[in-house]
């Protein structure tokens, strides 16, 4: 049997330690209206980090989703609003450029054996420019004119309080079976698994988590579309992480590339893959985080990559691959979110949650080395 990591209850006492400090600190971050705010701000921050999560398992690097995240969005709004193209074929374009370039990122760095961060380096600094490219150092609007209304439905269109609770029964009751399920292929197969309380502890907190969330958010105007987003993409990366071959070969590269190609794992192909998935996640990021500022912006997609990386690490995602899992990147994005609203509410000056950002992702990485050096 596994025994539960410190990990699992580390995170948790952060999160309600630091919900626990913004709220003697400034009352009204309990209230009704930014704890909407803070769904729709976890929903983009956990969406990008689950595109980051496809490329770490692998062992690879991203550090140009932030920008892409800009450029994407930027290249929908132009398209809609200057062009006035339909929102969804403007959409479309977009998310199959982003898809195609990041394949491309992949390519160059499997084929031509670019590292990595080099090449998303490389990447963040000529996406920025494009991005400025694309909006003319302006800030185009997403308000104005029927396409600009249609984008901004992501950020605008609530899901009513009664079909949100039926959708967290529905996703507890699917967690509880996929647990189950899993558990019990796993003791067929003679491997070990969690002892039974504490699965059933795990399941039970991240029921609690859905529920509390879903409450929350109906005290305003109900269930944002983007944590609606953010449930689909989130289903679909745990099914490819946890339930098809490629999600295997992405675990299988991290923990040792030779004996992946060795075992007949096509390692350039997969990680190629991966970085298109990314590619299309970060586009979906880019229309969320658009339609939530207002406009694309020179300063959309700001940072964004770091947060997404902390939010993995601090998840139990392992920088040198081959170790995460879909809940834990959600529950660090909801730390990172929550840090970020909290200081955003408290008016806090912007060097110092530079800082804070700073020092987040110091400590991540730390505990990530520590606890790799005890695997």
């Amino acid at each position: 049997m596994n025994k539960p990591s410190i990990r699992d209850f580390s995170l948790l006492l952060a999160l309600v330690a630091i919900v626990g400090f913004f709220a003697w600190q400034s009352p009204a971050f309990l209230s009704a209206r930014n704890i909407s705010n803070l769904g729709v701000e976890f929903a983009i921050t956990a969406v990008l980090a689950l595109g980051v999560f496809l490329v770490l398992l692998p062992g690879q690097t991203d550090l140009s989703t932030g920008s892409g995240v800009g450029l994407f969005g930027g290249i929908a709004a132009v398209m809609m609003i200057e062009h006035d193209w339909s929102a969804g074929l403007a959409m479309a374009i977009a998310l199959a450029g982003a898809v195609a370039l990041w394949a491309g990122v992949g390519w160059m760095v499997v084929r031509q054996h670019i590292p990595a961060f080099i090449m998303t380096l490389a990447g963040m600094l000529v996406f920025r420019g494009l991005h400025w490219l694309v909006i003319s150092n302006h800030t185009i609007p997403v308000k104005i004119g029927d396409q600009g209304n249609l984008l901004s439905l992501l950020t605008t269109w609530y899901l009513p309080g009664w079909a949100g609770l039926v959708l967290a029964a529905i996703v507890i009751g699917i967690l509880g079976w996929s647990a189950w399920s899993a558990r019990q292929r796993r003791l067929a197969h003679g491997l070990a698994v969690d002892d039974r309380d504490s699965a059933f502890a795990r399941w039970l907190i991240s029921a609690q988590l859905i529920l509390l969330l879903v409450v929350a958010l109906n005290q305003y105007n109900g269930l944002p579309l983007p944590v609606l987003v953010l449930g689909v993409v989130a289903t679909v990366v745990y099914i490819i992480t946890q339930h098809l071959p490629f999600g295997r070969h992405l675990y299988a590269i991290g923990g040792n590339a030779e004996a992946a190609r060795i075992s007949g794992i096509r390692v350039e192909r997969t990680v190629i893959l991966a970085f298109a998935f990314c590619g299309g996640i970060v586009a979906i990021t880019g229309f969320l985080q658009t339609a939530y500022t207002g406009g694309s912006t020179t300063t959309v997609g700001t940072l964004m990559e770091l947060d997404a990386i902390a939010a993995c690490v601090i998840g139990g995602v392992s920088l040198t691959g081959g170790v995460g899992s879909v809940g834990g990147v959600l529950f660090g994005a909801l730390l990172m979110a929550t840090l970020l609203n909290g200081m955003t509410l408290m008016a806090v000056d912007p060097q110092l949650k530079y800082i804070a950002r700073g020092l987040v992702l110091a400590l991540a990485v730390w505990m990530d080395m520590r606890l790799s050096r005890r695997r």
